[in-house]
């Protein structure tokens, strides 16, 4: 299980590698994503089989459950946001 920790903490690294080079914020949100719905997963499962399983174990799976449903939306809301403010979004188009 300690390889899932190990391939999680490279796609974060990795992502933010990339986040570092990116200077528009759109792209600096895309990067994050894999950071969130692929490193932080792998890193919590790696983590939670290394543990055994007993309760901190399950916080750490819930934690890892809703950083993988919300990360996206929370990321797509702001980039929703970004585009919106520098007016790359189409008016007519329904939200």
């Amino acid at each position: 299980m300690i390889v899932l920790v190990y391939a999680g903490v490279a796609v974060v690294l990795l992502a933010a590698a990339g986040m570092l080079r990116a200077r528009a914020l759109l792209t600096r949100l895309h990067l994050l994503s894999p950071a969130s719905t692929v490193g932080a997963p792998l890193i919590g499962v790696g983590l939670a089989g290394e543990n055994g399983w007993h309760l901190g174990t399950a916080a750490i799976l819930l934690t890892v459950l809703l950083l993988a449903v919300t990360g996206p939306v929370l990321q797509s809301a702001a980039a929703r946001l970004a585009a919106n403010s520098e007016g790359l979004l189409d008016e007519e188009l329904p939200s």
